[in-house]
């Protein structure tokens, strides 16, 4: 149990990698705010998981785009658990369409760089008054920030690199006061993600290139987070972890 009553929230915690992350962390003896926005029964199946596996957990609906959505995930969480937040990680994010360039709009870029990174400088910003010292932040970023994404995604790599960058300069800062901040890098997961934006061939064709000569799954990227967020990663902070079957390395 290596967060024992511990408090965690998860940004789009109810499915794929947020759905993974939420579980392995009640496994773990986290009590689970799992944020959802879309669908709730996607959030309602996630809290039957965890509630199967012995663990404990709430669902709190937000969009993590609005700032008074996340003052009351925060306060939900604060209200149920009391005044200790001791894990966040930052699944919320996503595409959105793929465009490019001359196809979008000052709109789309805006909305894009809100969802996948202004999002986590609202959840941290409204977390930390209730993070003590031994917290834990973990963003999930991408393999698409680290080599520009694929076609008609400058906006979503543009988000998630600056995302790697956000995460070091946290780490800086937070650092004296014992708050550790990480990020992992996700390459291709089979997730409903990648079901909505990639083409089958193109998944295939991946996996091909892929070292391992398979797609990861979404608890595999769980287990990486999880490690980050426990004391067994006590002296690692600032880091963008590759997860990725070996298609890049950085």
């Amino acid at each position: 149990m290596k967060l024992k009553n511990k408090v965690a929230i998860v940004t789009g915690g109810a499915r794929d990698i947020g759905r993974e992350v939420s579980l392995k962390l009640a496994r773990e003896g986290a009590k689970v705010v799992v944020n959802y926005f879309g669908n709730e029964d996607n959030a309602k199946e996630t809290l039957r998981l965890i509630k199967e596996a012995g663990g404990e957990a709430i669902a709190v609906k937000g969009d993590m785009t609005k700032r008074e959505d996340i003052e009351n995930l925060v306060q939900s969480a604060v209200n149920q658990y009391g005044s200790q937040i001791d894990v966040l990680v930052n699944v919320a994010g996503g595409l959105v369409a793929r465009k490019t360039t001359e196809e979008m709009d000052e709109d789309f870029w805006h909305y894009v760089l809100d969802l996948n990174l202004t999002s986590v400088f609202l959840a941290v910003k409204n977390t930390l008054p209730y993070m003590p010292q031994g917290g834990a932040i973990v963003n999930l970023s991408s393999l698409a920030g680290r080599d520009g994404g694929g076609a008609g995604a400058s906006a979503y790599a543009t988000s998630k690199g600056a995302l790697m960058t956000y995460t070091r300069a946290l780490a800086k800062e937070l650092g004296p006061k014992g708050i550790r901040v990480n990020a992992v890098a996700p390459g291709m997961i089979a997730t409903t993600f990648h079901d909505t934006f990639t083409k089958p061939e193109a998944r295939t064709n991946t996996a091909n290139a892929t070292p391992l000569r398979r797609e990861g799954q979404a608890k595999e990227v769980a287990d990486l987070v999880v490690y980050l967020a426990s004391d067994e990663a006590s002296f690692v902070t600032g880091t963008n972890v590759d997860i990725n079957g070996g298609l890049s390395f950085s």
